[in-house]
């Protein structure tokens, strides 16, 4: 899809998504045929033609001025996060898909890394690819998956991938549903920014065939960066516990970040990591293999 029809479905989602009374808009009675405002009423809105929005919508103008496009977020009530977003699809042009470069963890972030010791942290890639992690990283967030797996860009895990088609990452967080739209709110804006990544747009298009709820949530075109969220966790081998990831921007590779995991200082929760790192740091991390086995060492 061009970058014209990206920000035409954009527009028609956030249009859907607001009720004229949300708006101060008042409506005779009688159903209406469209869920949000209609075109005449968002362009009332924002100041401009509906002839002019049509064409804006249809992908046939490509030429919004900055004036416009504000005008247009604040009629539909866009946070900064959906304002940029919009600005970003106005002003793409169309430019082929191609290949990217195989993403690489410099030296500096490696020796990051190894400084966290037993901290859970993970270096995530522009398309949530898991381009390195800390022993304590695997083990809370893919202890089933092999350690050695980032080092080998064809086999690199996906976060998204993983929370959508992998049971075990499906049954990871309690609240799963709040999880899932986070990361698809970040990876839709990641897409606004890099229309032309065709390894991007292959991962958006696996999980489409492959998920409805990736589906639904795509098509919502709600845009969000995963800065930082609490989740309660379902550990297969230490149990629950509530946890805070945080998303650092790494500033020497401003495409990768650097997700941390912390637990409240003296909790039960920091406990149960300290646990989890007893076990991962073990001559014998394939022992204890149960939660029973882990319930006989507390």
């Amino acid at each position: 899809m061009s970058s014209s029809g990206h920000l035409g479905e954009f527009l028609r989602a956030r249009r859907a998504r607001l009720r004229p009374e949300d708006v101060g808009l008042l409506t005779p009675p009688g159903q209406r045929r469209v869920p949000g405002l209609r075109r005449e009423e968002l362009a009332q809105l924002a100041g401009v033609s509906v002839s002019y929005y049509t064409r804006l919508e249809q992908g046939q103008s490509t030429n919004a001025s900055d004036g416009v496009l504000d005008a247009l977020a604040t009629a539909l009530r866009l946070d900064d996060y959906e304002r940029a977003h919009l600005h970003e699809l106005a002003t793409q042009r169309p430019r082929p898909r191609k290949r990217p470069p195989v993403e690489r963890v410099k030296d500096a972030t490696r020796e990051l890394l190894h400084a966290l010791g037993d901290v859970p942290a993970l270096v995530v890639g522009r398309r949530t690819d898991v381009l390195a992690w800390t022993p304590m990283g695997h083990a809370l967030l893919a202890g089933h998956l092999d350690p050695a797996a980032p080092e080998q860009p064809d086999q690199r895990p996906n976060l998204v991938r993983m929370l959508f088609l992998d049971p075990h990452c499906r049954e990871l967080y309690v609240d799963w549903d709040r999880k899932a739209r986070g990361l698809v709110a970040s990876l839709r804006g990641v897409a606004g920014r890099h229309p032309e990544d065709a390894l991007l747009a292959s991962l958006v298009g696996e999980l489409s065939m492959k998920c409805p709820e990736f589906v639904a949530l795509w098509g919502d075109h709600r845009v969000k960066p995963c800065v930082g969220d609490t989740f309660r966790l379902r550990h297969p081998l230490v149990g629950e516990l509530t946890i805070t990831q945080q998303s650092l921007q790494l500033a020497h590779s401003p495409e990768q970040s650097l997700v941390v995991v912390t637990a409240e200082p003296g909790s039960a929760s920091a406990d149960t990591l300290d646990l989890l790192a007893h076990l991962t740091a073990a001559p014998h991390r394939s022992t204890p293999s149960t939660p029973e086995d882990v319930t006989a060492q507390r």
